[in-house]
C-alpha cells in the first residue's frame, strides 16, 4: 500500500501548499503551525500501523514504492520560505553528503542482521555471496538511493551550483563476542538516523512550497517507511528491552546536544558531526527552535503508537519470535 497524503484545504484567499497557508516572510508560529499540519498529514499511529503491516509483504515480494514524475525544472530559489537560502543549501548538501555512502549503510546492517532475522537482512542489504560480494540489493537500498541523485538536482536548481558530494565514512560491520547486543546497539542507531533524517525533511518541507516541497514530501515518506519498518521489527526482535524509552532519552539527548558541546560518545560523535555538516551555527535562533519543535511532534505521535506495538500485534505480524525470552 503507498501512503499519498492528502493537501490542508485551503483557506480563502491565501495560497496554500502541503503544509498549509503559506507567506513570503514565516514567521516562527506559522512554521510550528505548518509543522503540525505536515505531521498530522503525514506521521500519524494509523500511518504507521499501515508502514509497519506492509513490511512482511516486502519481505516476500519487495517493490519499491514509486515517484510521481517531477518536473524539476520547476524548482526555484523563490520556493524556499523562512530560512535563508544560503543556508537551506548548506542544509541540502549536509545531507548529500550523509545519504550518499549508503551501500556501506545497508551492507554493514545485513552483516549484523543476518545471523538472527534473514528476511529483514535481505530486506536492508540484499543477498550476497559466500565471500561477501553484493549479488542484489535490499529495498530499503533501493529506495534510499534515490535520495542522493534528487536531493544534489534539487541543490543545483536553487543553488546554481553543480554540488561533488563527500560522503561520509560510514561505520563498518565490527561484530563483538555478544553478537545480538551488537545488533541492538546497531539497530538503535539506525532508528536514531531514520527518525533524524525523517524530521529533518518535515522541517524542510514547512520551510518550502511548490515542486521542492513536493520532492522533499516524497524524501519525507520513505524516511518515514523506513524509520517505522526498523522501530516496529526492533520491538518484536528485542520484547525484552524498551526500545521505545530508549529512543525517547535519545531524542531529548539530541536536543541537549544540539544545546551542549562537551558531551562525549559514539553516537554524540555522530550529533557532533551531524550538526557541523548542516551548518548548525549559521542557523538563526528561529530555525533552530522550529527545527527543534519538528523533533518533539514527531517524536510525541511515535511515542503513542509505541505504546500499541504489543507482543500478540506484533506476533501476528511476524510469527512467534524465537529468541524472545
Amino acid at each position: 500500500m503507498t501512503f499519498i497524503p492528502s493537501p490542508s484545504l485551503p483557506a480563502p484567499g491565501r495560497p496554500t501548499d502541503l503544509a498549509g497557508p503559506w507567506s513570503a516572510d514565516l514567521s516562527a508560529a506559522q512554521v510550528c503551525q505548518r509543522i503540525r499540519s505536515l505531521v498530522r498529514q503525514y506521521v500519524t499511529p494509523n500511518h504507521l500501523h499501515e508502514r509497519l503491516q506492509d513490511l512482511p509483504a516486502q519481505f516476500a515480494r519487495p517493490q519499491p514504492r514509486p515517484w510521481p514524475i517531477i518536473a524539476w525544472s520547476a524548482v526555484q530559489p523563490d520556493q524556499v520560505k523562512g530560512i535563508d537560502l544560503k543556508t537551506f543549501c548548506q542544509v541540502l548538501s549536509g545531507t548529500i553528503d550523509t545519504e550518499a555512502p549508503i551501500r556501506n549503510y545497508t551492507q554493514a546492517s545485513r552483516q549484523y542482521l543476518a545471523p538472527f532475522y534473514a528476511d529483514m537482512a535481505r530486506f536492508v542489504g540484499g543477498t550476497a555471496g559466500p565471500d561477501g560480494t553484493l549479488i542484489s540489493p535490499g529495498l530499503w537500498e533501493i529506495e534510499e538511493k534515490r535520495h542522493t541523485p534528487a536531493l544534489l538536482r534539487l541543490h543545483t536548481q536553487l543553488s546554481g551550483q553543480r554540488l561533488t558530494p563527500t560522503p561520509h565514512s560510514a561505520r563498518p560491520y565490527t561484530p563483538s563476542a555478544d553478537l545480538r547486543t551488537d545488533l541492538y546497539r546497531h539497530g538503535l542507531h539506525r532508528i536514531a538516523t531514520e527518525y533524524g533524517a525523517a524530521c529533518l525533511y518535515l522541517w524542510l518541507m514547512a520551510h518550502s512550497t511548490g515542486t521542492l516541497q513536493q520532492v522533499l514530501g516524497e524524501l519525507l515518506v520513505d524516511e518515514i517507511n523506513h524509520m517505522t519498518n526498523f522501530w516496529g521489527f526492533g520491538v518484536w526482535a528485542y520484547p525484552d528491552v524498551s526500545l521505545g524509552k530508549n529512543l525517547s532519552v535519545l531524542s531529548q539527548a539530541v536536543v541537549q546536544k544540539m544545546c551542549d558541546r562537551t558531551l562525549q560518545g559514539s553516537l554524540f560523535h555522530t550529533l557532533r558531526r551531524m550538526i557541523g555538516v548542516l551548518a548548525w551555527e549559521q542557523w538563526s535562533l528561529t530555525n533552530r527552535m522550529t527545527c527543534l519543535y519538528t523533533f518533539d511532534q514527531v517524536m510525541r505521535v511515535l511515542w503513542r503508537w509505541h505504546h500499541d506495538l504489543t507482543p500478540s500485534y506484533l506476533n501476528d505480524l511476524f510469527g512467534q519470535n524465537s529468541y524472545a525470552p
